[in-house]
């Protein structure tokens, strides 16, 4: 483990501002400037789109699966984010599974609430497959609020008698937005980006009062059944832990094959902090790998 990289994150991370005293506004600028670059040797090709009226990359790795394809959903609690601070990661997933990768710049709460993620979530899944990708060939994938878009955008799917996508990979998933499972108080002193404040508030912001039991907003409380092969990524030191856990068992106990990895030491979607974490680059091609091979012809 490489304990100095990783103090050096929570170093960076304790020195940023308090974002319980920030704006909305002043969250995503905040986000929008701590996001990683695409490293400038980086040779992917990337196509420009619009789907359903938001912003989308497609984007092929060199020597990448033309007919096969990750669909990522970035994280922050469905207000924050874009196509810009997760383009390395989602990038990054699609050259270790050697596939493509189509990110869309879902609409964010509290502008856009609930269910408009999902909305947009399923609409891009219809664009892969009108492109003539095989469900069977996509995955979805997401960090964090984009975790819980992966799953809740799989019951919206089936709900709209599409078919299922051939995998799901979540990473550090938030899941269940009542907030209440034990590691969400449990774990702050140890999660230096998440904490029950912080959750709470998102998700004020994004159901504006409707009901967190709804399972495409907490799809912890969905039919899991039938859905695909889903890996789990989850820090040991991370509020949203026992979001991933509970999450893996439900999915297991509806006969789904679930892998769940608990990453020691691990902070909340460490994978995001590749560029000076070689855990994060180590996470992100497992991941791939294990999503490359499910999406074999």
């Amino acid at each position: 483990m490489s304990l100095e990289e990783l103090a050096a994150v929570r170093a960076a991370l304790d020195a940023a501002p308090d974002r319980t005293e920030m704006t909305v506004d002043e969250i995503r600028a905040f986000y929008e400037m701590i996001a990683p670059p695409v490293a400038a040797d980086d040779t992917t090709t990337v196509e420009t789109l619009e789907i359903a009226g938001r912003a989308a990359e497609f984007s092929v790795p060199p020597g990448a699966d033309t007919g096969a394809a990750i669909l990522y959903f970035h994280g922050g609690g469905y207000a924050i984010g874009s196509l810009n601070t997760h383009r390395g990661l989602a990038r990054g997933l699609a050259k270790a599974a050697r596939v493509a990768a189509l990110a869309i710049d879902y609409r964010l709460a509290p502008e856009n609430p609930f269910p408009a993620a999902v909305e947009d979530a399923v609409a891009a899944y219809r664009h892969l497959i009108a492109m003539g990708i095989s469900p069977a060939r996509i995955a979805f994938a997401g960090d964090s609020a984009g975790g819980g878009l992966t799953v809740a955008a799989m019951l919206a799917a089936r709900a709209a008698g599409l078919p299922l996508p051939g995998a799901g990979f979540c990473i550090s998933p938030w899941v269940d937005l009542a907030n209440a499972l034990p590691t969400i108080t449990g774990k702050e002193a140890e999660d230096p980006i998440i904490s029950k404040e912080v959750l709470d508030n998102f998700t004020a912001l994004y159901l504006g009062g409707r009901d967190t039991a709804d399972p495409l907003a907490s799809p912890l409380l969905g039919d899991l059944s039938g859905l695909p092969p889903m890996l789990i990524h989850v820090g040991s030191a991370e509020c949203l832990l026992d979001d991933a856990v509970r999450l893996a068992g439900k999915l297991g106990a509806a006969g789904v094959e679930a892998r769940l990895e608990v990453w020691p030491a691990m902070i909340h979607v460490w994978h995001f902090f590749a560029p000076m974490l070689s855990e994060g680059r180590d996470a992100i091609d497992n991941a791939g790998r294990w999503i490359g091979e499910r999406l074999r012809p």
